[in-house]
């Protein structure tokens, strides 16, 4: 999952964005709003940690402007913890709320249900065939026997999972998975395929050739 972090405060952006590519998200960041907006339109997010107090254009005016055009999930972050300031920002078009200072694991779990809830997940583990993963825990058994999996490889069998029986193009898989230091020219998802396969099955991920990937 990709997600898009708006946040002004340097030490808060870069613990933001160190703490979710651990949990394996692909992650991008942008510390005024006028960037953030641009980001926020021209790539497509799984979801937004937005900042309200942000130079050049508030978070309160992205969202606004954003809405217009896209539904991506938000979570919002403010150190105004008022009520009429969460009524605003909900009635603006966020779908989560969160006061600083915040707890990072509450974070990730709100993070976590704002993605469930876009994509129509009603659970936090997913089966596939003799797999079982597990979201919240970001773990994977394949019968009864744990599987490791590094974050990115999770992520990748994670994203195929949720869009299960579609057929997932590398360009999607990138726009997704990777963020935007990756090089997208390189063969890394091709190596992450290949060891997904060696760790769950080699029927757990079809190819469609010249298509992509999918979980049918």
């Amino acid at each position: 999952m990709r997600i898009l972090i708006v946040e002004d405060e340097p030490r808060l952006q870069r613990n933001l964005v160190k703490a979710l590519r651990e949990e394996g998200y692909a992650v991008d960041a942008a510390g005024d709003g006028e960037d953030g907006l641009y980001k926020a339109e021209a790539f497509n997010y799984d979801a937004i940690i937005l900042d309200v107090m942000l130079p050049r254009l508030d978070g309160w005016e992205l969202l606004e402007r954003l809405r217009k055009k896209k539904r991506t999930p938000v979570l919002m972050l403010t150190a105004r913890d008022g009520h009429n300031d969460r009524v605003k920002g909900l009635d603006t078009g966020a779908d989560d709320y969160l006061v600083k200072p915040f707890d990072l694991s509450e974070l990730l779990a709100r993070l976590r249900a704002l993605i469930r809830r876009s994509t129509n997940q009603t659970s936090s583990k997913i089966e596939i065939r003799d797999v079982v993963l597990d979201t919240r825990a970001r773990s994977a058994l394949r019968g009864e026997t744990p599987v490791v999996l590094t974050a990115r490889e999770f992520a990748i069998i994670e994203y195929l999972a949720i869009h299960r029986g579609e057929v997932i193009t590398r360009a999607e898989m990138y726009e997704h998975l990777f963020d935007e230091n990756d090089d997208t020219l390189s063969n890394l998802l091709d190596v992450h395929i290949f060891s997904i396969r060696k760790k769950l099955g080699s029927e757990v991920i079809a190819t469609r050739r010249g298509q992509g990937y999918c979980i049918e």
